[in-house]
């Protein structure tokens, strides 16, 4: 279990403002939606760059006093999070989600874009801001990787059966996916592959692409798309993530793209434990 708690200073203006507590949860709300929309497009932090990432979840749990440093994994034992791994960010000095929200980008990338967290909360009180992310433990029952491969399938042929609006595309209602088992190997492979090598990328440590995947597998196609996610634990997540990031829902709503093969890997020692595969096709 890892805990990181990290502090930034700003020069403290001389005026101060008083928020009434409905425009501080405003504010609150606009960066959780300022990190989401950060992570949902390929971002350079350092020299390394980001996967399209979805959304992270708000839980109350993780709202957490500015004022109060303290212990992170006991904060959170007492509000019965069920957490694997944290990282906490605060900041002195932003006096709204916009100023709070440079600071993120210009000094914690690598934190708000590691695959691996799923929850987020945020507190606020004047120009202090606290902004905690986490990975709870995974739930049981998840049934085997053949079987919430199936369940992602379903799962996506429902949302293709709906017009769609992913980001700024619109998309039509159109056919469902059919399940293909060469598809459904590389992706197994792929999931296992970033789990128990404790990585996340599409690109994997052979330098293999996606289509290079799915033709060693035997699926020879004209068109290959991925998705992956990290630390998600029910294929419903899964999908939900996907579709409320502007990539990943347009290739789930694709209608060149005909059919589908989906898998998790599972490693408990990596960092988001459990790591997923869809891998689109058209023959």
């Amino acid at each position: 279990m890892r805990v990181l708690s990290l502090m930034m200073g700003f020069t403290t203006l001389a005026a101060s403002l008083v928020f009434c507590a409905q425009a501080s949860a405003s504010e609150e709300s606009q960066l959780v939606d300022s990190i989401n929309q950060y992570r949902s497009q390929v971002q350079r932090c350092g020299n390394q760059g980001s996967q399209e990432l979805p959304p992270l979840a708000t839980d109350a749990r993780l709202v957490l006093p500015v004022n109060n440093a303290g212990d992170l994994q006991q904060a959170l034992a007492r509000a019965a999070y069920p957490m694997v791994n944290v990282q906490a960010i605060s900041l002195s000095g932003p006096r709204d989600a916009q100023s709070a929200m440079k600071a993120v980008r210009e000094s914690f990338c690598r934190v708000v874009l590691d695959p691996q967290f799923v929850d987020i909360g945020v507190s606020n009180n004047g120009q202090d801001w606290r902004i905690v992310l986490a990975r709870p433990l995974l739930t049981r029952g998840l049934g085997s990787s053949q079987a919430a491969g199936q369940q992602v399938l379903e799962m996506i042929n429902a949302a293709r059966n709906q017009p769609r609006q992913c980001g700024g595309q619109a998309f039509a209602a159109t056919k469902p996916l059919a399940w293909n088992t060469q598809l459904a190997s590389a992706a197994d492979s792929h999931s296992r592959n970033m789990a128990n090598n404790n990585f996340f990328d599409h690109l994997d440590r052979d330098g293999r692409t996606p289509g290079d995947r799915a033709e060693l597998a035997g699926y020879i196609g004209q068109a290959i798309s991925e998705n992956i996610a990290a630390g998600l634990d029910t294929p419903r997540k899964v999908v939900d993530g996907w579709l409320a990031s502007p990539g990943h829902c347009a290739n789930l709503m694709n209608p060149q793209l005909r059919e589908l093969g989906a898998a998790y890997g599972l490693d408990p020692k990596s960092d988001a434990g459990i790591y997923w595969t869809g891998l689109f096709g058209v023959q």
